[in-house]
């Protein structure tokens, strides 16, 4: 490749960053560090859920240097989305368009911003995949991991292809691995947040603890509360939850990702086991309560 193509190459990527550098925006977050966030749509912004905490203060700073007090409307820990309004109007900001189907190899350009300057890192995506439910019990649309060397800064960010449209939001995994909460999972939770302010969770209403117990594998029921769903279907203290609908169960994690948002209002059979006998307990999944 010539100087002139590299050349040309470079501006490439860094036009695309520009472009989309007015509809992003900082904030400090409860953890005093700062974390990105963009404009989603009708002044709203979107940013990663772990970075913002209900009740605090949250001061974005828009990509002008503006600086602006922004409504914290809700936040879906099982997506990790959060949903911001400013106290004043951003809709006259720019919206990034959804980009097209990304593979392996394609260019991934992950947009920050830092109290109004704007950041920008290239990489590929390094891998997508199909439908997969967070350990928080959310759908999420595609699996989407980058191949790219970014800091906290770039966290609740759009990550764009190489038209500028955006393939997700960035956000960090296990072992700080970067990864994309997809367009179409966002979208789906905005709309949610905007109607209830919230999403739904799965709740039982019983503290669990994972338990080994020669054979038997499971979450114990360790604690109920008095006007849980737990309770209200016969479950006690000591009971071993070994099953969903006939599918095993192995521990408290693996109930809490059945426990997403489309389980809230279903009724499941739970398999227990108890001093060696085992049963199965009909329970209606109820509503997280908001924390």
């Amino acid at each position: 490749m010539s100087d002139f193509n590299l050349s040309a190459f470079s501006d490439a990527i860094a036009d695309v960053a520009a472009t989309a550098a007015p509809a992003l925006a900082s904030f400090v977050t409860h953890h005093h560090r700062t974390a990105s966030a963009f404009h989603w749509r009708d002044g709203y912004f979107v940013t990663a859920e772990e970075a913002v905490e209900a009740g605090e203060e949250i001061e974005l700073t828009l990509a002008s240097g503006e600086t602006v007090k922004a409504e914290l409307v809700g936040r879906d820990p099982s997506t990790g989305v959060a949903l911001l309004r400013p106290a004043s109007s951003a809709a006259a900001l720019p919206q990034l368009a959804q980009a097209g189907a990304v593979r392996p190899g394609h260019i991934a350009i992950a947009a920050g911003n830092s109290d109004g300057a704007a950041l920008a890192v290239l990489g590929t995506v390094g891998e997508v995949g199909p439908a997969w439910r967070s350990m928080r019990g959310g759908t999420i649309d595609r699996r989407i991991n980058l191949a790219i060397n970014t800091g906290g800064r770039f966290e609740g960010g759009p990550v764009l292809d190489a038209k500028g449209g955006v393939i997700g939001m960035l956000l960090f995994g296990p072992r700080r691995r970067a990864l994309v909460m997809p367009y179409e999972t966002i979208e789906r939770a905005v709309a949610t947040l905007r109607e209830k302010g919230h999403v739904a969770r799965g709740y039982l209403g019983a503290g669990l603890h994972p338990i080994r117990n020669g054979d038997t594998k499971g979450a114990m029921v360790m604690s109920l509360d008095d006007n849980g769903p737990a309770k209200a279907a016969g479950l006690h203290v000591g009971d071993i939850i070994v099953a969903w609908n006939g599918e095993a169960v192995h521990g408290p994690r693996e109930l809490i990702r059945k426990l997403g948002p489309d389980s809230a209002g279903t009724t499941v059979t739970l398999g227990v086991s108890s001093g060696g006998a085992e049963r199965d307990v009909s329970i209606t999944i109820g509503e997280k309560p908001l924390s």
